[in-house]
């Protein structure tokens, strides 16, 4: 099949995404969507029951941008908003095409005008976490409980670090996940930050230097933003590329000592209503736990 769809060099599929879907991954897929903006909806097909009889037939795409973890499309004058969370997945293909994975876990059908290509172009969201439509004044609202946007243009580490330090007695990893503090972070930045920047996940946030940690933050994952492979290590070798991420028994990069994993967060073990608990890995030496 044709790779060209409007002068865009193979736009499908986005593929499977093989590291945890955090907000360069977001970032990088709504860059590769920007095909569809200006292209009028010539079918659609929700299958989520809260929004199943709702259309977009008819409108055209005005624009895709993310927001940390967040895909936002807006169609006419309401926003399409969906998120990966941990195994979804967007591809794009000529219609009639045979899909990339089996109908039942598709969640968003979107057709479009195709040209210069004769036939539909279908944008395909399999596994998303959520599907969500609302009025596009609402948009601001809808938004609003999200920290600052790590890689937003309006990026705000001020604000972060005053959220952050809000709760001074919780644990800085915990901190780093809560999308409320600042939105895009997951838990292979959480790791890879909190090693660069020499502090033990369950450090309490009053004994770390927030602002030093945001800072790091936004550095790592802009410099990632346009990169199919996060490095965080400046090697963009394979297996090279992380310092503790994934690394458990492994020797430190910088030390040798055996990198050591472990788990932290959770609402049975203290944490926020919702709060997920969530694999850690740290250098024991390069990241001494203080309590």
């Amino acid at each position: 099949m044709s790779k060209h769809y409007g002068g865009i060099l193979n736009p499908h599929p986005y593929g499977t995404i093989t590291t945890m879907p955090e907000g360069d991954s977001v970032f990088q897929l709504a860059s590769r969507m920007q095909f569809l903006v200006g292209r009028e909806v010539l079918h659609t097909d929700l299958r989520v029951a809260s929004v199943a009889t709702t259309t977009f037939t008819g409108e055209t795409v005005e624009r895709i941008w993310p927001y940390g973890k967040h895909l936002f499309m807006q169609l006419g004058e309401r926003v399409l908003h969906t998120h990966l969370k941990m195994e979804g997945t967007w591809s794009f293909h000529l219609k009639g095409d045979r899909w990339k994975k089996p109908g039942y876990k598709a969640r968003v059908v979107l057709a479009v005008d195709g040209t210069p290509h004769p036939r539909p172009i279908e944008a395909v969201g399999f596994e998303l976490g959520f599907v969500r439509v609302f009025p596009l004044r609402d948009y601001p609202d809808r938004i609003a409980h999200l920290g600052p946007d790590v890689l937003g243009e309006n990026w705000n580490p001020e604000e972060a670090t005053k959220r952050i330090l809000a709760r001074p007695e919780r644990p800085i990893g915990t901190a780093l996940l809560d999308q409320r503090n600042l939105a895009g972070v997951g838990n292979e930045y959480r790791a890879e930050v909190c090693f660069i920047a020499g502090v033990h996940p369950a450090t309490p946030v009053t004994h770390t230097d927030v602002s030093k940690i945001v800072d790091i933050v936004r550095r790592v994952m802009w410099a990632n933003r346009n990169s199919p492979i996060r490095v965080t290590t400046g090697v963009r070798r394979a297996g090279e590329n992380g310092y503790v991420f994934g690394r458990n028994n492994r020797p430190c990069r910088r030390c040798g000592t055996l990198i050591v994993k472990g788990e932290l967060g959770g609402v049975d073990k203290g944490g926020d209503e919702g709060e997920l608990e969530r694999i850690i890995w740290w250098c024991p030496a390069c990241q001494p736990r203080v309590l």
